[in-house]
């Protein structure tokens, strides 16, 4: 299964925010979208990436408030990012690796999606429910040996 699959399954939206933007603006977004990331985006171009885990490091640092400070000051300039072609055991393997929830989805410069940790777990767990499926349908259908001893007599 490639990262494609995923992002057909999950959909297009994307949430993104300026670099230039309070954190607070940040933090109300992902708690009002229910969502544990942002796309952080400067002219037309991926710069970034904000998660919970950055949100919760600036509240540590500020005393529980978030501060005054801005997206840029607290993002990940350099968040790893993945092709529509990777398959999902690497993207497992780069996820536990780097202790990478969230990673974009790009096809050069272009930004298709960003896949969760979730998201692969989810996609992994249809994948071997189906196989299971068919597995079990494959062994329910299995002729029994008196059937076959039937069919070899009759020859």
């Amino acid at each position: 299964m490639k990262v494609s699959e995923i992002l057909q399954v999950k959909g297009n939206i994307l949430y993104t925010i300026s670099p230039d933007q309070p954190l607070a603006d940040a933090a109300n977004t992902m708690a009002e979208k229910d969502i544990g990331s942002l796309v952080v985006m400067e002219y037309g171009d991926l710069v970034g990436m904000l998660t919970f885990r950055e949100v919760l490091k600036a509240l540590h640092a500020n005393d529980g408030t978030v501060g005054g400070g801005t997206v840029r000051k607290h993002m990940d300039d350099h968040p790893i990012t993945v092709t529509p072609d990777t398959e999902v055991n690497e993207v497992r393997r780069i996820m536990l690796e780097k202790h990478a929830r969230y990673l974009p989805v790009m096809n050069a410069k272009t930004i298709l999606g960003v896949i969760s940790f979730y998201d692969v777990a989810r996609a992994v767990l249809e994948a071997q429910s189906f196989e299971n499926r068919m597995l079990k349908a494959y062994i329910r259908d299995w002729p029994a040996e008196e059937d076959e001893f039937a069919a070899a007599n009759q020859r």
